[in-house]
This record gives C-alpha cells, sequence and structure tokens, in this order.
C-alpha cells in the first residue's frame, strides 16, 4: 500500500492542510474509489474505513488485490477541524457557508470538445480517452481557496474509477443509497450486499453533488453525442448513507468494510471466488418522491413512530409541543412510504425539516437534495 499526501491550498500564513490517500493494487484494470466523511461531522464512514484498511492491508499481503483501490479515511480536513463552542460543524465550510458535497466543478463541454476527433466505435478505446482528457481537465483546473483545492483533489482522485463510493450518514436512518437512474442496473448487487433498505434515485438532483460529478460525465457525454460514438455508463457512483451519526460501532463497521469488500470481490476487483449476491432487502424509489416532514412551529419535538416504519398518509409521525401553551402539533406523513430517516435533535424551529419519507412516486420538482 502506498500512502500519498496531498497539500491543501494554504488559507493564511503558518497553516497547512492535506488531504491523505491510500493505494492499493496497481492501475491498469478496473479501479475503485472510496472516501469516508465528505462531511467532516459524519463519522461512521470513518470507522468503515479503518476496518476497510485492515482488510485491504490483510489481501493486499496475500496477494489478492487484482485491481486498483484507492482509500481516503478522511475526505475533509477542513470540516474535521471546524468546531464552534465544541459544537463540531462539518457539513459547511465556515468561510463561505458551502456545503462540502456541492457545486464539484464540470468539464464535460470542454472534455467533448477536445477528445471529439479521436473518438470512434470501440467503446472501451472511448471510455479510456474520456478518462484521461477528464483527469487532465480536471487537474489544471484554476482553484484560489483552499476549499476549491480540497474539491479539485478529490475529484482528480476519483474520476477516472469504475466504481466510486463516497460514505456519508443521516441524522437518525436506516441504511439507504442515493445514485443516478442511469447508475442503478450497477448498483443494484451493491444495495444487496449491504443490506440497503432503500436506494433514491435521481438524474441530475442539482448543485452537482460529489457522487454526481463523478457519475454523470458518462451519461451527459452519450447524450452530447447523440450515439454517433458509443460511451457506456463507465462509473458507478453511490452515496452510502451509513445509518445514523451515532451508528460509529466496530460490529456495524467491520460489517460494512467487509460487504463492501464482497462487493469488490464480486466486480473482479479482489481476486477469489465470486461471492453470492445477498437477496434484496429493499428496493428502489425516486429521490423526488423521497418526502420531507417540515414542523410549521417551533417546540419540543418528539417522535412517535420509528425509523424502518411503513407508514401511510396523513398517519402522525411526530409530536412538537409548545412547552407555554401546551398546544400539540401532529406532523404527518404526506404519502404513503418508508419512513427511513430523522432529526436526532428534539427541538424544533418553525419551518425545520425533522425526517424524510420515501414515497413511490416522484412529486417534487427542481432541485431535491437538502442544504
Amino acid at each position: 500500500m502506498n500512502i500519498l499526501r496531498h497539500p491543501l491550498l494554504s488559507p493564511a500564513p503558518g497553516t497547512q492542510r492535506e488531504l491523505v490517500s491510500l493505494h492499493y493494487g496497481r492501475p491498469g484494470g478496473q479501479k475503485a474509489y472510496v472516501q469516508a466523511s465528505l462531511h467532516g461531522d459524519e463519522l461512521p464512514g470513518m470507522l468503515v474505513a479503518h476496518h476497510l484498511r485492515l482488510q485491504l492491508d490483510a489481501l493486499e499481503a496475500a496477494g489478492q488485490i487484482s485491481g486498483e483501490i484507492v482509500l481516503v479515511p478522511m475526505a475533509n480536513p477542513i470540516g474535521i477541524s471546524q468546531f464552534v463552542l465544541h459544537a463540531h460543524l462539518g457539513r459547511f465550510e465556515l468561510t463561505t457557508g458551502e456545503n462540502f458535497n456541492r457545486h464539484y466543478p464540470d468539464q464535460i463541454d470542454a472534455v467533448a470538445a477536445a477528445v471529439e476527433p479521436q473518438l470512434g466505435n470501440d467503446a472501451k478505446a472511448n471510455v479510456s480517452i474520456l478518462r484521461r482528457a477528464l483527469k487532465a481537465a480536471v487537474e489544471a483546473a484554476p482553484i484560489d481557496t483552499e476549499l476549491q483545492s480540497q474539491r479539485r483533489q478529490l475529484m482528480a482522485l476519483s474520476c477516472d474509477a469504475d466504481i466510486v463510493l463516497d460514505l456519508h450518514c443521516d441524522a437518525q436512518a436506516l441504511m439507504h443509497l442515493y445514485t443516478e437512474t442511469p447508475c442503478w442496473p450497477d448498483c443494484e448487487p451493491l444495495a444487496r450486499f449491504l443490506g440497503s433498505r432503500l436506494t433514491l434515485l435521481a438524474q441530475d438532483s442539482g448543485d452537482n453533488p460529489f457522487d454526481e460529478a463523478c457519475s454523470q460525465v458518462w451519461w451527459k457525454w452519450a447524450k452530447h453525442f447523440g450515439g454517433r460514438f458509443p460511451i457506456p455508463q463507465a462509473c458507478l457512483s453511490v452515496t452510502v448513507e451509513l445509518r445514523g451519526a451515532t451508528d460509529v460501532t466496530h460490529e456495524l463497521a467491520s460489517a460494512d468494510a467487509k460487504n463492501i469488500i464482497d462487493f469488490l470481490r464480486w466486480r473482479g476487483l479482489i481476486a477469489g471466488d465470486k461471492p453470492v449476491v445477498p437477496e434484496a432487502v429493499g428496493d428502489a424509489r425516486p429521490l423526488a418522491g423521497s418526502m420531507p416532514i417540515k414542523s410549521p412551529v417551533a417546540g419540543v419535538l418528539t417522535f412517535v413512530r420509528e425509523v424502518g416504519a411503513e407508514v401511510g398518509a396523513g398517519e402522525v409521525l411526530a409530536h412538537v409541543i409548545d412547552p407555554i401553551t401546551a398546544q400539540v402539533t401532529e406532523l404527518k406523513s404526506p404519502v404513503d412510504g418508508l419512513f427511513f430517516a430523522r432529526d436526532f435533535l428534539r427541538f424544533a424551529n418553525a419551518g425545520m425539516r425533522v425526517a424524510k419519507v420515501a414515497g413511490r412516486e416522484a412529486l417534487r420538482t427542481g432541485k431535491l437534495l437538502g442544504a
């Protein structure tokens, strides 16, 4: 295993942060990229990365890694260091207010124009040409800030991968996944290996999050060239929501790491007998059918249903209680669906999103992700 250190742009004299990437196997075959805690205060992924490292070290020592595997065990050195009054704030950069998982740069049109004369009827050759050009464009992109340098480095490490896994978590939640609709055929076995109850699908959900920045180039290039050249969906990129923020245990993390290893072995990046794909325990639903539950008032928040429940439209999920007037406001599900995530805060502000229910029909439009 090779350890590479990638200095970020220094934000001030006397300060310097860096990204650290761990490299297993060798380039030339399939490539998998796994990163943890792009939101710096979402810690289950870091523990999964720790267990992945232990398992990958053993597999490398046994000569079983047949592809290239890149592991970034802490993808956000900026966010991991942001504390305000002892509260860890790792979702938004404090300087700009920007979400660390949004606004990844788009090189699609520039790369398409640069490589069009080189493309032909060989899909595999087209993939290689496009990957080389994309990596060069990402590495040459100008940067002005530390945050931009972090985004550029993460993209440079991942943009030429066949598989990209971005390890996150929700507040209190079931294991669930986000991926683009064109990726679902390749994602479905991963969902089975991970035991995911739900995969949320969208095609361009808005604001260019990291996972979509890696996968959308392929379907957008296919659309750009209008079928004149064969261009497959050459990257499976998935946001893996590792349950809730406090689900940080060795038991869960070691099992999740083993399931990722089994998937990589099934895909051929690790030698040995292919594992049997497990039975599905969940399904795929449109991200536009994932309905946020908002509180119209402020007060003490208490849930009356647990995550994992199948709920009906109009069913009460939580109460918001005004401690002065004793008024109780019921928060109800707007659709039939899976109650898959809720906040861990127990005081709601007016307008606060406190839970999510995944329905089966696409009802929302516009930007589909939260802040």
